[in-house]
């Protein structure tokens, strides 16, 4: 069933786990994530960057999911990750995504809130959730590039400001991570998050997850992190499972589906670990209530 960001979030810091969103870039690895949350009982965020967006076009994108969501018992949310552009923003929330990220953390912090808050305001009538991104993450992914510098951490005094003017579904807060895989051991500021925490009940979103040890993201949902983000780890595995397809399979195999059945199988394998971890296995049905 599809849901909104501020649905598939609303239990979660009271029950102590987060819900994994993860970056889909065809049919297949978006089937193996669907799949995983169906074995796993547990609910799940389909998120679209701006790069799959433009490689698989924006209605297919979205309906290829709707359909998915459709048929899953389990709640699903769609997802736009990482835009920048407002047009595009308002074209998928038009397109039927049930939530949309406004990227606008390179701007000032108040053209970051007036940005965010026109979003905001177009997304509402639509029943559309919107997440923001107050700080900057670090590293690269796609067209997302920024420095891991602590001055651009989130400030938690800036958070309940932030929230309380742009009416935002979802905050992610720079603590650490960065996007694209990890060249060393990421060192998360926890003490920050837990300033942040305090300060606002507004659901928080990690991204940059990809590399991530398992104690840190435990740490970080028992402390109250709603939503964990998983994109380049989901990316590696689709095309190694396509690099052991091709080694594996009959060279006199013609069938494309008999290849891509390895990414689904990857896929989804990735994802059910991190559910686990998480602690969304067996939360699907509580969303509903």
């Amino acid at each position: 069933m599809l849901v909104t960001l501020k649905e598939i979030l609303s239990k979660t810091r009271t029950e102590g786990y987060g819900v994994g969103a993860f970056n889909y870039n065809d049919y297949e690895d978006a089937k193996g994530i669907v799949e995983a949350a169906v074995e796993e009982d547990a609910p799940v965020i389909l998120m679209a960057s701006m790069g799959a967006v433009k490689y698989m076009g924006l209605k297919h994108a979205a309906e290829m999911v709707k359909e998915l969501a459709e048929k899953a018992p389990v709640p699903v949310c769609l997802h736009l990750d990482h835009a920048t552009d407002v047009d595009l923003i308002k074209d998928a929330v038009r397109a039927g995504f049930t939530s949309v990220m406004i990227d606008a953390s390179k701007l000032d912090y108040e053209d970051n809130i007036r940005v965010t808050k026109e979003v905001v305001e177009f997304a509402r009538p639509y029943g559309c959730s919107v997440e923001s991104e107050l700080g900057t993450v670090g590293g690269k992914e796609e067209q997302i590039e920024a420095e891991d510098d602590v001055s651009g951490y989130t400030r938690p005094e800036d958070v309940p400001d932030f929230v309380g003017r742009t009416g935002i579904d979802a905050l992610a807060v720079a603590i650490g991570t960065c996007h694209g895989f990890y060249k060393k051991e990421p060192k998360i500021d926890f003490d920050r998050l837990g300033k942040i925490v305090e300060l606002t009940d507004c659901p928080l979103v990690l991204h940059g997850g990809s590399g991530v040890p398992e104690e840190d993201f435990k740490t970080c949902v028992k402390m109250g992190m709603s939503k964990i983000n998983v994109g380049t780890e989901l990316k590696a595995g689709f095309s190694r499972a396509l690099r052991e397809a091709v080694e594996k399979e009959p060279k006199e195999e013609f069938d494309p589906r008999n290849y891509m059945k390895y990414v689904i199988r990857t896929c989804k394998a990735i994802a059910k670990e991190k559910m686990q971890i998480f602690g969304s296995t067996g939360k699907a049905w509580k969303e509903q209530a």
